[in-house]
């Protein structure tokens, strides 16, 4: 086997998925000339409804990926793992061993500081562990 068979094979085994519904869609239409009934039709139009769906989302990944700042490696943090390194403003007093709050993106948080410090109302702080649905943050330098 020649290095240009390989090549040609190892395309066809990369094929997007999205071309193969579309081909199948296209097979089945053709079928359906032939036989009678139309249930190939019905799975003509299937198969073509998961071609688009599958294109939309080859469309779409490339975009959504810019638009949540997501590079190659990284993941997409949701939920309060999403909260991890945000900036957030003390509202309550934390001291040592006593919890106070912390307003992080307009919302109340219960916090507490993460090396026993004292952090005073106003101190910008960032979020560097969620335990529970308390915030433990550092003084932001």
């Amino acid at each position: 086997m020649d290095s240009e068979t390989r090549t040609r094979v190892a395309a066809l085994t990369h094929m997007q998925d999205w071309l193969l519904w579309f081909l199948l869609a296209i097979g089945l239409f053709v079928g359906e000339m032939f036989t009678a009934g139309f249930w190939l039709a019905c799975l003509a139009v299937g198969a073509g409804v998961a071609g688009f769906v599958g294109l939309s989302m080859a469309g779409l990944r490339p975009r959504l990926m810019h638009y949540f700042q997501l590079g190659p490696g990284s993941e997409l943090r949701t939920g309060v793992d999403a909260l991890l390194g945000k900036t957030g403003i003390v509202t309550e007093r934390i001291g040592p061993g006593v919890p106070g709050r912390v307003k992080v993106e307009g919302e109340d948080w219960r916090g507490a500081s993460s090396d026993a410090t004292v952090l005073e109302p106003g101190t910008q702080v960032t979020i560097i562990q969620v335990d529970g649905t308390t915030l433990m943050v550092e003084k932001e330098l």
